[in-house]
């Protein structure tokens, strides 16, 4: 796996998944512990715990109390939140569910930022028809597809929830993966983080919908180069991946493939790249999270 690292230049590893009690634990012990300064884990959450605790909220806060204390540098909150995620009554919990406060006091007292992954791309929740242009991706992953409304919310709902919970919840750090779920709405990101310091967001798994519209991507970062942070969802990463995401970041090349792979698997389009200039980068590749995450040197 270092080796694999070296080979795309990636310095640490920030490990989204370490779960959380003994799996954490064991996480921390065969990663961050054995190889110092190249992993940095963050713990998730109990899932179960949702349906099965009335307060699942100060249930969930133990366990980042618990998870910081054995090293975690932060929280992930998956997707499901918003999406999958259930009370004892089963009703669907939203991310600014005020249960969930004492998950974010936590958080807030032990200084651990908290990603969380909330949506999917638009045409995820749009009707599964040979309109939706990412028809052939939801075809092979139809556990990908959030269009059925007596399910699940729609997409708004879900930004809107987001952005009420970093609203009210300002003195935490928000970390919105996937440029916050707002890569098809650079207005609306760029608005977020003009309102609230406390949100930040990274564009892992998104060069395809960014290069898109590069010149509002590229505006977007310079107007606000200390908020965005670089991540991919490869594992173990990828030299060739990364090549795709650097060639993005770094050049000027025109109509080029968002991906290594023959065919393109989020949709049959190219991508145009940005050129920002090289403190841009240089606070996206590395300043920006080594100021936010614990651990990180």
């Amino acid at each position: 796996l270092l080796a694999t690292m070296d080979a795309a230049n990636v310095e640490t590893v920030v490990n989204l998944d370490g779960m959380w009690g003994d799996e954490l634990r064991a996480n921390l012990a065969r990663y961050d512990e054995t190889y110092p300064g190249r992993f940095v884990t963050f713990a998730q959450w109990n899932r179960a715990t949702f349906a099965e605790h009335p307060g699942f909220g100060e249930h969930l806060a133990a366990l980042v109390r618990d998870a910081a204390h054995a090293g975690a540098r932060g929280l992930k909150a998956w997707k499901d939140l918003g999406l999958h995620l259930r009370d004892p009554t089963g009703a669907l919990v939203m991310p600014d569910d005020e249960r969930l406060d004492p998950v974010w006091t936590a958080c807030a007292d032990a200084g651990l930022p908290v990603l969380v992954h909330t949506g999917d791309p638009v045409a995820f929740f749009d009707p599964l028809d040979e309109r939706n242009e990412r028809l052939e991706e939801l075809l092979e992953h139809p556990d990908w597809w959030f269009g059925d409304r007596s399910r699940f919310p729609a997409f708004d709902a879900l930004a809107d929830s987001f952005e009420a919970l970093v609203s009210r919840r300002r003195d935490v750090i928000f970390l919105g993966a996937h440029a916050a779920g707002l890569a098809e709405d650079l207005g609306r990101l760029d608005r977020m983080l003009g309102t609230y310091p406390n949100l930040y967001a990274d564009i892992a798994a998104r060069v395809a919908e960014l290069g898109r519209v590069p010149r509002a991507t590229a505006s977007l970062i310079s107007r606000h180069p200390d908020r965005i942070l670089f991540g991919s969802d490869g594992v173990p990463p990828s030299a060739e991946e990364y090549a795709v995401m650097f060639r993005f970041f770094e050049t000027a090349d025109e109509h080029v493939p968002y991906s290594p792979d023959p065919v393109p698997p989020q949709g049959r389009w190219a991508i145009s790249c940005l050129d920002l200039p090289d403190d841009v980068l240089a606070q996206m590749y590395g300043d920006n999270a080594r100021r936010l995450i614990p651990g990180l040197t």
